[in-house]
């Protein structure tokens, strides 16, 4: 069909075939929202190639290859979740391997809000919060983390393997510089000192656990639910000469006992249900001794409403949530527990899994095809350039919020 007709008078006459009609309609969004923006993309399709948004002075121009007109239905009709399937299902690509960058364009846009899906994406959204639910906490972080270190290795390249957002003191950190000057941060607001006992909730590979021990002389205990990381952490705390001060439990936060110095928890309340957020904040202030700190580092959302992600909820983190600030304010002053600081860093999330999909696309033909197929290899790049994109442009935030039972406990005038 040609494009030089105008798409809404192709619209209004009701004579398009419907799956014209998807293309259309996809086109129609994205060249009155990109013309907005100030954006341009060039939009190629089996039938011809169209520049959609601001055509004049284009700059960093980015190119839609679309493979399968299925894409447009998928989108329209599913939004993320729909775009998502259709990049694992090969139907589209980006010229140059700018995936992430057309995922930011459209996000800073807001096509998302635009295309809102239909009554079909809401109902296969509820039926994935339902099945997650019946799954339970515990199985559904296992699903995530417990398919094999292969798919961890290739990417997660500091000597810890640290899957969490790092934190950047200039734009070309590597990961290594990423993730031990966040782990080394933490340690510092937390002030840890020589012999202090501290707890890591949801300790992952160990990582901080291992930092703290290393450098700051702590007795560490960490508990996780994934087999895979309790294994990695012991292996790294062996590894790194500090087994006899690492402990490292398989289980849920809610079996913690004990009181501790200090108290950590990085990466792991995105996987506490908000009906469990209360039993979180009860666990920390319980274990938490009365002179002691805490810090909790989150993804969480900085928007009036917390919307979840349909392509996460079904793909990569079945069962997440994202905190808002005020949910977590609201349970920590409930337990009678002071604030200290809170900081956002979500831009050193862009950064650190932009190192993360180089990484990723640098090494993946190091998976076994059997295990990790073409399709699964697409959903993971998929989900990490929504991660650039979401962190550069969209109400994801990622905050540390340091707190302690001391309300006349004494802290520097400055942040670490």
């Amino acid at each position: 069909m040609s494009h030089n007709l105008n798409n809404q008078t192709l619209l209004q006459t009701g004579v398009v075939p419907v799956a014209d009609t998807y293309q259309l309609f996809f086109e129609e969004i994205l060249d009155t929202a990109l013309g907005e923006g100030g954006d341009c993309i060039t939009l190629r399709t089996p039938s011809g190639e169209r520049a959609l948004g601001r055509t004049s002075g284009r700059v960093n121009e980015l190119i839609l290859e679309v493979h399968d007109t299925q894409f447009f239905r998928s989108v329209i009709r599913y939004g993320n979740l729909g775009m998502g399937e259709a990049y694992m299902d090969g139907q589209f690509t980006v010229a140059n391997g700018k995936l992430p960058e057309l995922l930011t364009c459209l996000l800073k846009n807001r096509v998302d809000r635009k295309i809102r899906g239909s009554w079909l994406m809401t109902l296969r959204y509820l039926c994935l919060l339902r099945g997650n639910a019946l799954v339970g906490r515990k199985k559904n972080v296992r699903r995530h983390y417990d398919i094999g270190d292969t798919l961890f290795d290739i990417f997660l390249e500091d000597e810890y393997m640290v899957y969490s957002c790092g934190y950047a003191k200039t734009h070309n950190d590597s990961i290594t510089d990423l993730q031990t000057q966040k782990l080394e941060r933490i340690c510092q607001k937390l002030k840890l000192s020589d012999g202090a006992s501290l707890l890591d909730v949801g300790c992952g590979n160990g990582g901080l656990l291992v930092h703290a021990a290393r450098f700051h002389g702590v007795r560490a205990t960490g508990i996780t639910n994934s087999k895979s990381h309790a294994d990695r952490a012991r292996e790294n705390a062996e590894k790194h000469g500090v087994a006899d001060r690492v402990n490292i439990i398989l289980g849920d936060f809610s079996e913690i006992q004990g009181q501790f110095d200090r108290i950590v928890s990085v990466g792991m309340l995105e996987h506490v249900p908000s009906s469990a957020y209360k039993q979180y904040f009860q666990m920390i202030k319980r274990s938490l001794r009365s002179d002691g700190w805490a810090l909790v580092h989150a993804i969480g959302k900085n928007a009036r409403v917390n919307k979840h992600d349909p392509f996460i909820q079904k793909y990569i983190f079945p069962g997440s949530d994202t905190p808002k600030l005020s949910a977590l304010a609201n349970h920590i002053e409930s337990q009678d527990m002071a604030i200290i600081d809170v900081e956002n860093m979500v831009r050193h999330y862009a950064i650190t899994t932009r190192r993360w999909l180089d990484a990723f696309n640098a090494n993946k033909k190091k998976l076994d095809p059997a295990i990790y197929d073409q399709s699964f290899q697409r959903m993971w790049e998929y989900y990490l350039a929504c991660g650039i994109a979401v962190a550069l442009v969209g109400d994801l935030s990622v905050y540390q919020v340091l707190l302690t039972r001391d309300y006349h406990a004494s802290y520097d005038y400055q942040r670490v």
